[in-house]
């Protein structure tokens, strides 16, 4: 499990393409890779990947295909940055929201709109998403959690402060980039919960 809180931005080191999967050699400050052991999870992207090798200031993971498609892991070259977050452990301070590492789908950068400090960006969505998406809820974007502004159709908008945009891989974005999408769980668990009750009572009354 994760919070949502980017530690840093990691540059990608090298990617070999492999059978039906790629290999991917992130680079990131050692002391973020302080005791960590092959087999532990780490959120690259909002999406949880196993570590498979750990040297120096490098982590090494493997991408299988079904996250390479869900993913804009698939799209990653060399020298690319990527969010960064170890997994979450017991007595840490949850300052975002429960994340998964498991990736609903991707979102299409439509535009940003910036001032002095702030951004705004403006995302497109799969439509199978539209019922967990609503204003002020949350989502976890590149793996940030982050809280919707407001929603349009199949678009929303993310209102970032200088923090993300200084921490992340948010800023700088160009139009039709695809970001990782994971909706919040609960909010999902709630949604089709509700439709699922609402289909029964509508078939007990037919």
């Amino acid at each position: 499990m994760f919070t949502g809180i980017v530690q840093a931005c990691a540059t990608v080191r090298a990617v070999e393409e492999r059978q039906q999967f790629r290999h991917l050699t992130i680079a990131i400050a050692s002391d973020y890779l302080q005791q960590l052991n092959i087999g532990a999870s780490i959120a690259i992207n909002g999406c949880c990947l196993t570590v498979t090798a750990v040297a120096g200031d490098q982590v090494e993971f493997d991408v299988i295909d079904e996250t390479l498609r869900l993913t804009n892991l698939g799209q990653l070259k060399v020298g690319d940055a990527v969010n960064f977050e170890r997994s979450l452990k017991m007595g840490d301070e949850l300052g975002g929201h429960i994340v998964s590492g498991h990736i609903h789908g991707t979102a299409s950068v439509l535009q940003r709109q910036s001032s002095e400090h702030n951004a705004t960006l403006w995302l497109s969505f799969p439509a199978a998403l539209k019922p967990y998406i609503f204003s002020k809820g949350f989502i976890t974007v590149n793996g940030a959690s982050l809280t919707v502004g407001e929603v349009d159709d199949l678009s929303f908008a993310l209102h970032l402060i200088p923090e993300t945009l200084r921490l992340t891989n948010l800023d700088n974005l160009a139009p039709g980039a695809l970001l990782n999408l994971e909706v919040d769980q609960q909010t999902m668990t709630i949604v089709d919960t509700v439709e699922r009750i609402m289909a029964q009572r509508e078939q007990l009354a037919q």
